[in-house]
């Protein structure tokens, strides 16, 4: 709602710019102004930056279905890897599931289940309907928010110590 709030307002700037002026260098400076002004607004609204940790990992704290989960962001992981109790923290129906999944991790081979996430929020940026794995009891110790997540952002990148997640305006 804000959003659309402050969008409507910059239009309207746009266009009251352009009968007071009636000049076209100086409309066009003010229609700049207007999009840089939503480019870093809708910028910082869904941008999340993750500090390294001392290990050299990026670890966050993500929400599952509004459960919290402490997650590691893995881009060699083809999806995102949760462990048995916070899949069963967030009241995914465990016992209904198949597993049927080959997964090499970093403790070695084991079997997932498939299952979709219903919501995954890391700070500002929200993604539903996530293609997840679930490992059986015991096998992991940490959650992997791997590309299943990550593809559906915009961008990510690494700079100096700090991941910055980049979401869709």
């Amino acid at each position: 709602m804000n959003r659309a709030i402050f969008v409507l307002l910059a239009m309207g700037a746009t266009i009251a710019a352009a009968q007071i002026f009636k000049y076209p260098e100086q409309v066009a400076r003010a229609s700049d102004s207007v999009s840089a002004l939503l480019r870093n607004h809708t910028a910082s609204a869904r941008a999340v930056q993750v500090p390294r940790a001392q290990g050299g990992e990026f670890t966050l704290q993500a929400k599952i279905n509004g459960v919290p989960a402490p997650m590691v962001v893995d881009t060699g992981a083809t999806s995102v890897v949760l462990t048995y109790e916070t899949a069963k923290a967030a009241g995914l129906p465990l016992e209904l599931l198949d597993y049927d999944v080959d997964l090499e991790t970093a403790g070695g081979h084991t079997k997932a289940a498939r299952l979709t996430l219903d919501r995954v929020a890391v700070g500002n940026l929200v993604e539903r309907s996530i293609p997840a794995l679930v490992v059986p009891h015991g096998q992991m110790k940490t959650n992997l928010l791997g590309m299943t997540f990550l593809d559906r952002l915009e961008s990510w990148e690494v700079r100096a110590d700090r991941l910055m997640l980049h979401g869709y305006p």
